[in-house]
């Protein structure tokens, strides 16, 4: 992203940007016939447009921030604070678009040091003011917004933070400074010969300090893993002073204070800076796809797959439903020759692209490796149709562009949501279908169809996590209702189901509620003192988590 792009603040990602769909009149046949008759959703047209309450700060506040911040770090403006008040879930962009917010912060700073940081939270108790950290703002969890509304509320935008301070060639690591953006990132470790490997669908957008504050997830995390293991030493700015933990590949130093660090989201300090393990930049890639009959054989045999030891960098596996979305997303209404020649030998094999599961394989490394990675997969792929190496390199080339169809689908009144979860294999196919289930029965109550996609991928040797898109054409004037009805089906049946709270999304403040029957007593207790402790005056990004 350059200087001179801008991002929607009613939808995702940069403005003039859109998900362009190669048959639109189809999938608008195929969705209606799905989730009855939709109507257009109109928005308001601008920030201007949207009441915001005066800001809170006093004169003697705004003295205090500007002699910090300089004018250039400090802004009062209505539109940056609207932009700051929330993130990307389905909720927030409810309520930004019909011009219905209920808080938002009273000023945005953007510290360039960690001295003013310190010096802001050190005003902050003073004052009695609340700090949010705030990195790319994608949270689709609620966690960025204010919910504090007795006291004044200050955004720290992190983003003039954003250098890569070390290259450690030697031990294949980096000190880099949390606000960061994905791509900026990429671009530095790639000119060096490396790459961090960790690449969620907020990518472009993201900061690593979001990553590391959320316990972020990459799709190529079956190879890399996720973010928590690629850390090796975190920088914290709290209201006590400056943490560090040390920098040692591995400790045995009593419980980790690195990893009580990390997933905190931004209610224990300021993530200022991380050291991070560094991967070569991949020599070569693999790409392939496969059909297997139905979503239950792919489970079996991509855990052999995983239990063999074989590690692909991408490891997808699609549901009837969702290969059958995907299939449909990716037609054209004038398909060429080879495409028709692939689905009639897909239909020769007895099997059908709307009806089986798709599973999409990157593997990445030396090519050596990657040829001898692909030869043994093979072996536990015999159940499946290959589909060749398209499949794959289109949802490569596309994954992050998908989530600009959510835009669309709220201007004509559909609920689009996600909700993700992992368990042990063992667990597995069950909290896929309770979850299915429950989600479908609570859309159904106020909905005439209802339409719930799943895959499987940040995959284990011991298990996987699972994700879920659900649609549903909007109740009007009930949008927030509906949705949270079947936010609470599902997070009710992923507790019943012995699934995690949160794999990779983090909790914010929609999961909060879940904490204690998921953790139980003691292990929320815990949380409790931990911020009690570094936050004493619940100045961080109060509501979040834990606390109020």
């Amino acid at each position: 992203m350059n200087k001179t792009e801008k991002l929607k603040w009613w939808g995702w990602g940069l403005e003039g940007q859109e998900y362009r769909l190669p048959d639109p009149e189809n999938f608008w046949s195929f969705l209606e016939s799905t989730l009855g008759p939709l109507k257009p959703c109109p928005r308001v047209g601008s920030l201007s447009d949207i009441p915001v309450a005066p800001s809170r700060l006093t004169q003697a506040d705004v003295a205090t921030l500007t002699e910090l911040f300089g004018d250039s770090g400090v802004t009062f403006d209505q539109a940056d604070r609207l932009v700051h008040a929330v993130g990307k879930s389905y909720p927030d962009l409810v309520r930004i678009r019909q011009g219905q917010l209920l808080a938002i912060p009273d000023g945005v700073v953007f510290p360039e040091q960690e001295e003013q940081i310190l010096a802001v939270l050190e005003a902050a108790a003073k004052r009695n003011w609340a700090v949010i950290p705030f990195g790319g703002g994608t949270s689709v969890v609620g966690g960025v917004e204010p919910s504090s509304q007795d006291r004044p509320v200050l955004t720290l935008n992190l983003q003039r933070m954003n250098r890569v301070l070390d290259i450690d060639s030697t031990s294949n690591t980096a000190r880099i400074q949390s606000g960061i953006l994905g791509p900026e990132l990429e671009t530095v470790l790639n000119a060096m010969g490396f790459t961090l490997g960790h690449f969620p669908q907020s990518f472009e957008f993201s900061t690593l300090g979001g990553w590391i504050a959320t316990r972020s997830a990459g799709q190529n995390s079956t190879k890399y893993g996720k973010i928590e293991d690629m850390v090796v030493s975190l920088r914290m700015v709290t209201p006590g002073g400056v943490l560090e933990s040390p920098v040692v590949p591995a400790e045995a130093v009593g419980p980790s204070m690195l990893q009580c660090l990390v997933g905190s989201e931004g209610t224990l300090g300021v993530i200022t800076q991380a050291v991070v393990r560094l991967h070569p930049v991949p020599q070569h890639r693999d790409f392939s796809a496969y059909l297997f009959p139905d979503f239950a054989t792919g489970l079996s045999a991509v855990r052999n797959l995983l239990q063999s030891e074989i590690c692909p960098a991408v490891l997808r596996l699609s549901d009837p439903d969702e290969t059958a979305v995907a299939v449909l997303l990716s037609q054209s209404p004038h398909p060429s020759f080879k495409e028709r020649l692939g689905r009639w030998y897909v239909r020769a094999r007895g099997l059908d692209l709307g009806r089986g599961a798709m599973l999409v394989l990157v593997f990445e490394g030396t090519r050596n490796l990657v040829s001898a990675a692909r030869r043994e997969a093979k072996h536990f792929l015999r159940s499946a149709i290959p589909l060749g190496s398209h499949p794959a390199r289109k949802w490569m080339k596309s994954r992050f562009r998908h989530p600009y169809l959510r835009d669309d689908l709220l201007d004509r009144s559909v609920m689009v949501d996600t909700v993700e979860t992992a368990a042990p294999w063992e667990r597995l196919p069950n909290l896929y279908d309770g979850v299915r289930k429950s989600l479908s029965a609570a859309i159904l109550e106020t909905a005439p169809g209802a339409l719930v996609l799943g895959h499987l991928s940040h995959a284990y040797r011991d298990g996987a996590s699972l994700y879920f898109t659900y649609l549903a054409r909007q109740q009007t004037g009930l949008e927030l209702e509906q949705w949270q009805a079947a936010k609470k089906a599902a997070t009710e049946a992923i507790l019943k189901y012995d699934g995690a709270l949160s794999h990779h999304h983090g909790i914010g403040s929609m999961h909060k509620a879940w904490m204690r029957p998921y953790l139980g007593s003691e292990g929320l207790k815990l949380l409790e003192h931990l911020k009690e402790k570094l936050d004493p005056n619940n100045i961080l990004n109060p509501g979040k988590l834990v606390g109020g």
